[in-house]
């Protein structure tokens, strides 16, 4: 009977209520000293479940529009339409992806990258590990 519930439960919940809980869609970054919204990034998977992120536009004028700081082939690239996330994969278990890299365009350095879902897909947990140092953003989903 209670396998019977669940079932009809979650056929009846909306799609995009379960899609939600997954990095894929557009996202506002945050300034981790402002407070203010910097950029949207548009996450996308590709038909392997591999999860690319784009600056799909800029909130706030920048003093440099292109990635002067970049080191490989994003150097000197406008940020706005930029890859920032490459390559990261869904984790054998839970809502975790990781194993993919995410650039700071404002300073060129390229980090591990681990993103987890909260709060029912509104907001992301975006963390960028060199070695055992990291750093944590928590982005908003654009609705």
């Amino acid at each position: 009977m209670k396998t019977t519930l669940t079932i009809i439960g979650l056929s009846l919940m909306p799609a995009w209520a379960l899609a939600q809980m997954t990095p894929e869609g557009l996202w506002r970054n945050i300034d981790d000293s402002t407070g203010q919204a910097k950029a949207e990034i548009r996450i996308v998977s590709s038909p392997q479940g591999v999860l690319t992120g784009k600056i799909e536009r800029s909130l706030i004028t920048s003093s440099e529009p292109n990635c002067t700081a970049c080191t490989d082939d994003r150097k000197d690239k406008p940020k706005v339409g930029m890859e920032i996330i490459r390559g990261a994969k869904k984790s054998g278990e839970g809502n975790l992806w990781e194993s993919g890299k995410i650039l700071d365009p404002e300073n060129g350095k390229e980090y591990t990258l681990r993103m987890t879902p909260l709060e029912e897909g509104r907001k992301l947990q975006v963390r960028g590990y060199i070695g055992p140092f990291y750093r944590t953003q928590i982005w908003q989903r654009v609705q």
